[in-house]
């Protein structure tokens, strides 16, 4: 049985949000591949957040093209197509 294809996941997250660390847990557990953009290391992605968003707010979850505000396990599983655990 090969492992599930997900759609591409960016975590937009800075060092001193729980909620990020959270959400980076949380995908890592289901075996989904998580690229994790720090916007307290990276002022463009910072902006970047702001431009998406229209608030400076993480964890941003970019899951194909769809953004999730905050670490919302029921709206990234229906996303993902993961069942509840």
């Amino acid at each position: 049985m090969g492992k599930k294809s997900y759609p591409r996941v960016i975590l937009f997250s800075s060092g001193s949000c729980p909620w990020c660390s959270q959400a980076k847990s949380y995908l890592r557990q289901k075996g989904v591949r998580v690229k994790e953009v720090r916007v307290d290391e990276d002022p463009d992605a910072a902006k970047d957040v702001v431009r998406m968003t229209g608030q400076m707010s993480v964890p941003v979850l970019l899951i194909g093209s769809t953004k999730v505000v905050g670490f919302d396990k029921g709206r990234i599983d229906r996303l993902l197509g993961l069942g509840r655990s």
